[in-house]
Formats: structure tokens, C-alpha cells, sequence
């Protein structure tokens, strides 16, 4: 029997401002369901749609090596030095110089609602496969996206999944809160 050429991995891209359980939720599903060789957790210095990360990158970096502890087939990187880029066409495009691999690019169904707006997104597209995790609150406008509209590639894989009702958003507010009470 012919072996795989392509060693299956995934990218899950973000600030991780702050990393959360629902990122590692996501990232053991991905494993198991895409039966991943490796999950690289590619964190950023600055999301390009906000104005600026809460913590940080050294802070974040140190969060997510403690939250992916003990999980061995997930480890954290930085690209963008090395790149010289912070995009992820960038990314997919160095990986794939390197080895030959089948790339999983894994995001939250609130991110395919600007898919749109990412770097080179129709080549994303075409040099990975686009894995789309229901997020509470975000999958209905989700299937409205232009990329669903639009969507001629069969490079889309939407997972249904245990919707985590936790968001890096809120655990910034509550530091934000919680230190308006003291």
C-alpha cells in the first residue's frame, strides 16, 4: 500500500490575547478529527483588525506554552521575524517550501465573516484546506459570508461542534472589570 506523501498538519492562527480552554478545545478536536501529525499554534504580535493586543507578546507566549503543556502534538510558534510577514498566505506558502504538507488552516466561525479581507484569501484557499468552527452567536452570519456565497472551492470544512461560550474578548473584560473594582 502506497504510503501518504503529505504529512497532515494545522494552523491556528491569532493574538491568543489571552489563549483560552476553547482554543485548546478546538485544537485536540482538529487532531482527532483531521488526524493531525502537528497543530502549530502561529500566534501574532497584533491581530490586523484590532487596533492593539491587551497583553503582551512575550506575557501571551508564556500563557500559551503553559495552557499547551503536556499536549504534544500542539506547540506554539512565532513566523512573523522569520517571514518578515504577518500574514498567513505567508505562512502557508513557507511551510509548504519546506515539507511536504496537506495544511488545515483552522478558524472560528466569526472569522469567516471577514475571510474575505485576509491577504491573498482565494490563494489561502487554494494551498490549504479551510477548517470553520461553530462559535456561539456567529455561525448564522457565518453562512451568509461572501466566501460561502462565493464558494466554488471544496476546500471548506465547517465542524459542528460543543460550542465553548468563552472568547479571549471576555477574559480581557474581566481583567478590564476587575480592576476598576479595586
Amino acid at each position: 500500500m502506497a504510503k501518504n506523501k503529505f504529512e497532515n498538519i494545522g494552523i491556528l492562527g491569532g493574538s491568543f490575547d489571552p489563549p483560552h480552554k476553547g482554543h485548546l478545545y478546538i485544537s485536540n478536536k482538529s487532531i482527532k478529527l483531521l488526524k493531525l501529525k502537528k497543530l502549530i499554534w502561529a500566534i501574532t504580535k497584533k491581530n490586523p483588525f484590532k487596533k492593539r493586543p491587551f497583553f503582551s507578546l512575550a506575557l501571551r507566549k508564556k500563557l500559551c506554552l503553559k495552557l499547551i503543556k503536556g499536549h504534544k502534538k500542539i506547540q506554539l510558534n512565532y513566523y512573523e521575524d522569520k517571514l518578515k510577514s504577518k500574514t498567513s498566505i505567508a505562512l502557508v506558502k513557507f511551510l509548504k517550501k519546506r515539507k511536504k504538507f496537506k495544511i488545515f488552516y483552522i478558524i472560528g466561525s466569526d472569522n469567516l465573516i471577514k475571510f474575505h479581507k485576509w491577504k491573498s484569501y482565494k490563494e489561502l484557499l487554494k494551498l490549504s484546506i479551510l477548517v470553520v468552527f461553530s462559535r456561539k452567536g456567529f455561525d448564522t452570519k457565518a453562512q451568509k459570508s461572501v466566501i460561502v456565497k462565493n464558494l466554488k472551492e471544496k476546500n471548506i470544512k465547517f465542524v459542528k461542534n460543543l460550542k465553548i461560550n468563552i472568547s479571549s474578548t471576555q477574559l480581557r473584560n474581566k481583567v478590564i472589570n476587575g480592576s476598576k473594582k479595586s
